[in-house]
């Protein structure tokens, strides 16, 4: 193939540009919001599980003290009535006041009982509601953190969006001025060899693959015509001459 020189080192300028988008997309995709925002989403997951086991957990002791005090108050109406009998003298058999008074003593160690109850179930409560509290604090946080991170990452890729379009938008540019059959050419290398097609010889050495060229080689090169396009024999790489290429 052959194609006038200032087309194969316009051919270098279409390489630069796609070199940058490579970058531009590689830093995209690699950007470190990325993590931390999936890091972040990972930790507030688990502490909004956490919040919501902790919120179970107080409305599950509310209503088992709110039980537990109706049982004190059912026991204390009973010893209240009891004790209320006792005291009216209405009963006079000495069985019925010994099993009277008896009852009065078993509501008494009853009612004792289930007061520690209701004390044990208000410190779970107490416990529970304090580490709604804290959980929830720490959704807040880790939220405002997700935020933080979301709208960094936002910023970051609107600049890269933008520096992309520019770049495409001159890559078409210069892209246009190549003959259709080299840029045919130099698209079908760049995608087998990741993304680089061309390569400048620079100093007797191809930057495409940063091999040397031997003697062989070398005299191949000068000897071709000026139009001729010449690949690298190591990467097989278009290989574009300028003045610096030390032939």
């Amino acid at each position: 193939m052959n194609a006038a020189p200032a087309d194969q080192i316009r051919l270098l300028d279409v390489q630069a540009l796609d070199t940058r988008l490579t970058q531009l997309a590689h830093k995209r995709k690699t950007l470190p919001e990325h993590e931390e925002i999936q890091r972040l989403d990972a930790d507030l997951a688990q502490l909004r599980d956490l919040l919501v086991a902790a919120q179970t957990e107080e409305s599950d002791t509310a209503r088992e003290q709110t039980k537990a005090e109706q049982d004190v108050d059912q026991v204390r109406q009973r010893a209240v009535r009891d004790q209320q009998r006792l005291d009216s003298g209405a009963v006079t058999n000495p069985k019925d006041l010994a099993n009277l008074q008896s009852e009065i003593a078993s509501l008494a160690k009853r009612q004792s009982d289930l007061e520690d109850v209701v004390l044990e179930v208000m410190e779970r409560r107490e416990s529970a509601a304090e580490r709604s509290a804290e959980l929830g604090e720490r959704v807040e946080s880790v939220g405002a953190k997700v935020q933080d991170a979301t709208a960094r990452r936002d910023a970051a890729l609107e600049e890269i969006d933008a520096e992309l379009a520019g770049v495409r938008k001159e890559r078409e540019t210069v892209a246009g001025a190549v003959p259709g059959e080299l840029l045919k050419l130099y698209d079908k290398i760049r995608e087998r060899e990741g993304g680089v097609g061309a390569a400048k010889l620079y100093q007797r050495r191809c930057e495409g693959c940063r091999l040397e060229l031997n003697i062989t080689e070398l005299n191949e090169v000068r000897e071709a015509p000026a139009d001729a396009v010449v690949r690298c024999e190591n990467c097989r790489r278009i290989l574009v001459r300028t003045p610096e290429s030390g032939l």
